[in-house]
């Protein structure tokens, strides 16, 4: 298996937006440069944090490039490069790698679209599967996950799994020889202390310390990511956005509330 794409702990970057809507680029990645500045290893671009599915392929290319040029080159650009079938995303995936992504973070398609098919497609338009983390996500707008049992036939190299579930951690961590991502918070001090590769993370935009001690077995920094947690998923991006806002003074704007 080849190298993880980062090791630690990353950032679902929010796209942060002006009073008219507008992406705000500069302050986008000036909250980049100070998360990677607190610790983190890798920041994720357009992601569903990123609010994705309201950015058109100019806004996401020029949020990529801009943050590339921004970091040092020892930290992972991620991109969001799902798409509805597998053209699509290999078209995306392709469009992220010219703009400077290190590597590309893709969903399963809707309506049943064979997920081979999918992720083969995307590996040879990122340059290969070591390129391509899978993401395990199932429920938001629509978009199924990745059965656990599929992820040795999948030409991926990392998956980034969302769904909270410490048993199917477990499983993934048994079966498959992958680099694996938790995209959960509240699961930090049980994954990091397993041996997971990192983790790929939207509380990281507000609390990138806590987080990264929580991965490194820190209980308390752990139970200092509740109160977060709680707002979150009480209010979803909302209260991400208005919680960076109350620590780094950022824009509260959201296209798309996501919950």
């Amino acid at each position: 298996m080849a190298s993880p794409a980062f090791v630690g702990v990353g950032v679902a970057l929010l796209t942060l937006f002006t009073s008219e809507g507008e992406v705000d680029v500069p302050a986008t990645v000036d909250h980049a440069r100070r998360l990677v500045d607190a610790g983190v290893r890798a920041v994720l671009v357009a992601g569903t944090t990123g609010e994705a599915e309201t950015l058109d392929d100019a806004e996401r290319a020029d949020l990529i490039a801009a943050v590339r040029d921004a970091l040092p080159e020892e930290i992972t650009v991620i991109a969001g490069a799902s798409g509805a079938w597998p053209r699509a995303a290999a078209r995306r995936t392709a469009a992220a790698r010219a703009a400077g992504a290190d590597a590309v973070l893709v969903s399963p398609a809707r309506g049943g679209v064979d997920q081979r098919e999918l992720f083969a497609s995307v590996a040879d338009a990122a340059g290969g599967p070591e390129r391509v983390i899978g993401y395990h996500n199932p429920g938001p707008l629509g978009v199924p996950g990745i059965d656990v049992g599929t992820l040795p036939d999948l030409p991926i190299g990392g998956l980034k799994d969302s769904s909270a579930d410490p048993v199917r951690l477990l499983h993934e961590l048994s079966t498959w020889d992958g680099a694996i991502y938790v995209g959960s918070g509240a699961l930090l001090s049980f994954a990091g202390p397993l041996g997971v590769a990192g983790a790929l993370l939207a509380f990281a935009n507000v609390a990138p310390e806590a987080c990264i001690k929580a991965f490194g077995g820190d209980a308390t920094a752990q139970r200092e990511l509740a109160d977060l947690a709680i707002a979150v998923r009480a209010s979803g991006l909302r209260a991400l956005k208005d919680a960076a806002a109350a620590r780094y003074g950022t824009s509260t704007v959201c296209r798309l509330a996501l919950r």
